[in-house]
């Protein structure tokens, strides 16, 4: 299926257990697009994640947050999704705990498309319910069929 113009496998779509560490939840949104074929270099693609959040916190407020990196190790954009009913301490911008993560990986000199792929985001984060559909999904299945009746 496809989600904010990008194609998003069910295995790319984590649901959080309770205590779950921002470090954690990184590290399993990235295990995930690298599984599916969404970077080359494991290692890179971590240290570039680490090295964004380093410069500024990616936790936007409202209990969102948008992980991002564009490097050469990605070769087509690619997302990984995160839901945490509890709330992850994350250093965000609002000091709130983040409940929903979407992580880009994007290719070196894909501004336009990331721009882009950020701007559906927060178009369908603001869809009254979606978020609170989100939240009640417990299974990335639940997930995937929550972004496609918003999606459609």
């Amino acid at each position: 299926m496809y989600a904010f113009g990008v194609e998003l496998d069910e295995s790319c779509v984590c649901v959080f257990p309770s205590g779950a560490t921002k470090r954690e939840a990184l590290d399993a949104l990235i295990d995930a697009i690298t599984r599916y074929d969404g970077t080359s270099d494991k290692d890179l693609f971590q240290l570039a994640v680490y090295q964004r959040e380093a410069v500024m916190s990616t936790g936007i407020g409202g209990g969102v947050a948008v992980p991002h990196v564009r490097f050469d190790g990605v070769h087509r954009p690619r997302l990984s999704l995160g839901i945490s009913k509890e709330g992850i301490d994350y250093d965000a911008l609002d000091n709130e705990p983040v409940h929903i993560l979407v992580l880009f990986a994007m290719p070196a000199g894909s501004e336009k498309e990331y721009l882009g792929m950020l701007a559906q985001v927060m178009m369908l984060l603001k869809m009254p319910g979606f978020r609170d559909a989100l939240m009640a999904c417990n299974t990335p299945a639940e997930v995937i069929g929550v972004l496609s009746d918003y999606g459609k």
